[in-house]
């Protein structure tokens, strides 16, 4: 039967409401089989659709409709690459799908109450879905972050802390308060992963049922990087496709600690001191699944890159010029195409996917900087 296991290899019930293991490590699903074409319910207009996909214990799902996003295609210095651009999910971002598997287990779960921390995206997701699943939710974030996530959050009714200093900050706060209220971080529930992993899903029925040579992704704690690891790992699994995609991560140099312990061939991560970026989704100094993600990127030979702000603004801009609003923390996708090119972990004719994780229109303070 399918369980969750810390790091050390203990496992713990499915169905029992805990973020982390006795350990102190991140919780992960143990390994699942994945599903084939047959196993898609296409009657759903939804990421539902790849419910077979999902470990048992979710009860009836706390759905607003996230998933089945568009792939566009998008000439890059004359290559076509496709885009997904997530901010057709409910709230705008990717992180609806993660949101919407987590609270279906909390709600079947009998959790009541939850703590969240966030830069904004994650806490306004889910602060929409607690209330669609009648959960009361409190959102901590840091005093920084875009005016408009955190007017979304307090509109569905969350209520929202405001942190002073950086977002770690924000995250060690929500760790201490998580010994008298239930922390439902999607940095660290494990069920949050298996929603994101259907985004693998999801591409791989737009490609008609194949896998892309590389996946480009932005990451600050590497949640969209794991659930594309799980999702195509699961693919693989089951005979749906014969490679994984190479999994190619962009952070902001400003704060980049994963990209430092990629180059260094570390296995985990090194503290340090980090400056402010204008990709605030990205802003983790320390990713508390630094390990899994710098094995996925190793797993998948694939490579990370650092990008500069300049280079972050200039490309938030190129996308808005070309029709795509793309909030920072995505438009550096695009300069990491450039750069991954370069160093040959893109090649001529190769299928890539680019990952745009939210809009612009939330991050509307940080982008009318860009104007000036």
């Amino acid at each position: 039967m399918t369980s969750l296991l810390d790091r050390s290899g203990r496992e713990y019930p499915l169905g029992e409401p805990r973020w982390r293991g006795d350990d102190g490590s991140p919780l992960m699903v143990a390994a699942l089989p994945g599903i084939t074409r047959d196993d898609i319910d296409t009657a759903v207009r939804s990421q539902w659709r790849y419910a077979a996909a999902l470990p048992p214990g979710l009860g009836r799902p706390v759905t607003l409709g996230e998933g089945t996003t568009p792939m566009l295609p998008l000439e890059i210095d004359g290559s076509v690459v496709h885009v997904k651009p997530e901010w057709f999910n409910p709230t705008a971002s990717f992180k609806d799908r993660g949101t919407s598997v987590m609270m279906s287990a909390l709600r079947h779960q009998g959790v009541g109450e939850m703590l969240e921390d966030s830069s904004g995206n994650g806490g306004s997701s889910v602060a929409a879905y607690a209330a669609a699943a009648g959960i009361r939710a409190t959102i901590l974030a840091p005093a920084s972050t875009s005016p408009a996530k955190i007017q979304q959050s307090r509109l569905h009714g969350a209520t929202v802390d405001l942190i002073p200093g950086s977002r770690q900050a924000t995250a060690d706060e929500a760790v201490r308060r998580s010994t008298s209220t239930f922390y439902a971080s999607h940095n660290w529930h494990p069920f949050f992963l298996q929603g994101v992993k259907l985004l693998a899903y999801e591409i791989w029925e737009d490609l008609g049922f194949a896998a892309p040579e590389a996946i480009v992704v932005p990451c600050g704690a590497g949640s969209l990087v794991l659930g594309m690891h799980l999702g195509f790992g699961e693919l693989l699994a089951s005979g749906a496709i014969t490679r994984r995609p190479r999994l190619l991560v962009a952070q902001p140099r400003n704060c980049s600690p994963l990209a430092a312990a990629f180059a260094a061939g570390a296995e985990s991560v090194t503290a340090g001191e980090w400056s402010p970026t204008i990709a605030e989704g990205t802003a983790i100094a320390r990713p508390v699944r630094d390990r899994e993600v710098l094995g996925a990127v190793r797993a998948s030979d694939g490579a990370m890159t650092t990008v500069t702000e300049t280079d972050i603004a200039a490309a938030t801009r190129e996308l808005a010029a070309r029709g795509l609003y793309a909030e920072p923390t995505s438009a550096m996708v695009l300069p990491a195409v450039r750069a991954f090119r370069q160093a040959g972990a893109l090649r001529p004719g190769d299928t890539t996917v680019l990952i745009l994780t939210g809009t612009a229109l939330k991050a509307a303070d940080a982008v009318s900087r860009l104007l000036d």
